[in-house]
């Protein structure tokens, strides 16, 4: 069976949700990865034969049909337009699609002009209950969708890169927010044309963490061109583990989900144990652990579908293709811009 030869840029967190994505899709083949750090642990861990410090190189040497961009924010418009370059033909940026507007415009247009398959990494839209949520209120369910709650926050990055607005674009929006901010116009089926934002203004300004330059809890109100209202927050004054849950309510009911602590499984250890979910700072006592977070949260339907978008040269679906991102990008800098003019943001 012929398989799609993935190659992947980076090697820390997020490539290995999507080696461990890619692993589950028996269409997919990791042939190669590039990094400057944890390289043969990495490749080790994943059985990925060729393994290079230069991403340029693995551009060069290997014949891919697929590559995933997982570097900090910072470097994804560098990588992305050294993938064009190359000639590859599928690239698979994760989120943020960049640092600012303008470089995820160009981004976006090189490779149109291109025809280049840019794929954005938004993982909520392929989150199981977030599917199933979208099927009842299609049909029905809720009657007429009115209002989206929408949140993703947790204790504090693990990156250094996203502590610092230089590398990352902004602060905790930008860094987890951005799910939310994708999700709500794929989910509502319409895109955002107001927003109002509140953040908090980074180092001193922060609710907690002084040491970051990006701010560390933001909200917004949004209006989208239909009407449906939302408000989305992102924090990292968290405690707990990651906390991401949406709310939709609508004419004639409403919908709650718990993405992150929505567990079928209840233990209580007195010793503890080794992993419950992501960001949570022990496990003894009563905990909820995670059953399969790759798939919960999204990632293995994910690259499934980008993989099966390069096999049967299909279009990504709305919500994960490269403009897509981009549209996401967009609100974001809305948020920051209303949160310090204090003036709502028309896009």
């Amino acid at each position: 069976m012929k398989k799609v030869r993935v190659g992947i840029v980076g090697s820390q967190f997020a490539a290995t949700l999507h080696a461990e994505s890619y692993k589950r899709c028996l269409w997919a083949q990791i042939q190669a990865v590039a990094a400057i750090d944890n390289l043969d642990e990495f490749g080790d861990k994943y059985d990925i034969p060729n393994r290079y410090n230069d991403y340029r190189r693995m551009f060069e040497k290997e014949d891919l049909d697929l590559v995933s961009v997982c570097v900090p924010n910072f470097l994804h418009k560098e990588i992305v337009l050294a993938a064009v370059e190359a000639g590859l033909k599928n690239i698979v940026c994760e989120k943020p699609l960049a640092t600012n507007v303008a470089d995820g415009k160009e981004m976006v247009d090189r490779c149109k002009e291109n025809k280049v398959k840019l794929m954005y990494a938004e993982d909520w839209i392929f989150a199981p209950a977030l599917i199933r949520a979208k099927e009842i209120v299609d049909e029905g369910g809720i009657g007429q969708l009115l209002y989206i709650k929408a949140k993703e926050s947790h204790s504090g990055t693990h990156s250094l890169y996203a502590q610092k607005k230089e590398y990352c674009g902004g602060g905790v929006m930008i860094h987890l927010g951005i799910h939310p901010i994708a999700f709500l116009p794929y989910f509502a089926q319409s895109e955002i044309s107001e927003i109002v934002g509140m953040k908090s203004t980074g180092g001193q300004g922060n609710l907690l963490h002084k040491n970051y330059t990006g701010e560390d809890w933001a909200g917004a109100l949004i209006t989208l061109k239909n009407g449906v209202r939302g408000f989305v927050e992102s924090n990292y004054i968290t405690c707990g583990g990651m906390d991401d849950k949406i709310e939709i309510y609508g004419t004639e009911g409403n919908i709650h989900i718990d993405l992150t602590k929505g567990s079928p499984l209840t233990v209580y250890s007195r010793p503890g144990y080794g992993y419950a979910i992501e960001k949570a700072d022990f496990t003894h006592g009563w905990t909820q652990p995670a059953v399969d977070e790759f798939m919960s949260l999204g990632y293995v339907n994910e690259i499934n579908h980008f993989v099966d978008c390069v096999m049967n040269d299909k279009e990504p679906q709305k919500g994960v293709r490269g403009e897509d991102g981009l549209k996401a990008l967009e609100a974001t800098f809305a948020l920051y811009k209303s949160s310090e003019t204090g003036m709502l943001i028309k896009l």
